[in-house]
């Protein structure tokens, strides 16, 4: 009998033992030994259980969750953040969620692997497997990222000059069409060849893509991919990180600004290329801080795009190992900080020294996020409310934006 769904979205059953794809209140038949097991059969179902809509459900290790009810999945998610603050004894009021909808994520990382001289195998990582399971759809995924499938399936064949070549292409769908960030080439003297260069650029342009990129460096551009972020209009550079999903970008972005409201002063930390930046520089002036370069030359390539805002003052600088010390902060009555799955344990700590009224933490790990929040709890804050973001759909990961007052 499965007791529970567990941390990674398998089933929990006594012992323990954790079997994918089962659901709490199930009688199952498993096969294997130890504590991780693998489906044989649904002896007796959940009401809760669904037909999962991907073809691939099930081989394909990049949703763990499309069998369940959607109400039932989505509350699973929410009483799990909720557990997490718990085990650090932090009470909070917990809104209702934002749910991305399928076929909204505008952000994928797809891999290829040989195929035909003109057309790659291109897909996601089998589960727990490095096997490539090649796909024909995606139901997370913008219809018009599943309908560059063919495209990039022919931009990805030039690239397997060398033996030792696994690529990933990191595909984002910007205003003006798709940008592919490739990664994993194993190069020979001198990169790829000027030939599979060509036939890189052909794909490219056969397919109206926006821009290619390896590693960071231009292989092919006909538009500068571009988002809008606030009132700006941001040039992306190669690889840059933004939101899988633009409506959870413009819900958490509305929480913050709205959490943000009548301050003076704003420092945005792990601030990316201004996702919050934007929106909040219409509120105040903006200290905006990140460790990458790049992204911290879009936005101030961004301002003049966007006349009317009250300041962006914009710097490169390693908030780890070098955090925005509280002294520097003292002008600061909002800050809000995004940091990546690690976590900001040296910035949260000098954000527990400054002067700050308010801080707004944004996480895509509720982990190290209640970690960070201890050391703002200890120093007199409270957590006065969290929005828990589900923007990676049918996977275990929770997201959430935290609002913190003295």
């Amino acid at each position: 009998m499965i007791e529970a769904v567990g941390g990674e979205g398998d089933g929990v059953a006594a012992g323990p033992v954790y079997a994918p794809y089962t659901l709490p209140g199930e009688r199952v038949r498993l096969r294997g030994r130890g504590e991780r097991r693998e489906l044989v059969e649904v002896l007796a179902a959940s009401p809760e259980r669904v037909v999962p809509p991907c073809p691939h459900f099930g081989v394909c290790g990049g949703c763990a969750l499309q069998h369940w009810e959607h109400g039932a999945y989505l509350a699973w998610k929410v009483q799990r953040l909720a557990a997490t603050l718990a085990r650090q004894r932090i009470e909070t009021e917990i809104l209702p969620p934002f749910a991305a909808p399928p076929g909204s994520r505008r952000r994928l990382t797809l891999h290829a692997r040989p195929g035909k001289r003109d057309e790659a195998r291109l897909g996601y990582k089998q589960r727990k497997a490095w096997t490539l399971v090649a796909v024909e759809v995606c139901p997370i995924a913008d219809p018009r990222l599943e309908a560059a499938f063919p495209a990039l399936r022919r931009l990805a064949a030039p690239l397997f000059e060398n033996p030792k070549s696994a690529p990933s292409l990191h595909v984002t769908l910007a205003d003006g069409g798709v940008d592919v960030d490739i990664s994993g080439v194993a190069h020979k003297a001198g990169g790829l060849s000027a030939d599979a260069r060509m036939r890189l650029a052909e794909a490219a342009g056969a397919a109206n893509f926006a821009r290619v990129t390896i590693d960071g460096e231009v292989a092919f551009m006909a538009r500068q991919p571009r988002v809008r972020l606030g009132a700006a209009t941001v040039a992306l550079p190669p690889g840059a990180f933004l939101q899988a999903v633009p409506q959870a970008e413009a819900a958490m972005a509305a929480f913050v600004t709205e959490a943000a409201a009548g301050a003076s002063r704003i420092a945005d930390l792990y601030c990316g290329v201004g996702t919050f930046t934007f929106p909040l520089a219409g509120i105040a002036p903006v200290l905006a801080v990140d460790s990458e370069a790049p992204a911290i030359h879009a936005i101030t390539a961004a301002l003049a795009t966007a006349p009317g805002l009250k300041g962006v003052t914009a710097e490169v600088r390693d908030l780890v190992r070098r955090p925005v010390l509280a002294m520097e902060l003292k002008r600061i009555d909002v800050a809000v900080f995004d940091p990546p799955r690690a976590g900001a344990a040296p910035q949260a700590a000098e954000l527990a020294r400054s002067q700050a009224a308010r801080v707004i933490g944004v996480s895509c790990n509720p982990a190290t996020f209640v970690r960070d929040a201890a050391l703002l709890i200890e120093a007199g804050f409270r957590l006065e409310r969290v929005l828990p973001v589900d923007q990676f759909l049918w996977s275990p990961h929770i997201e959430l934006v935290g609002v913190f007052v003295r």
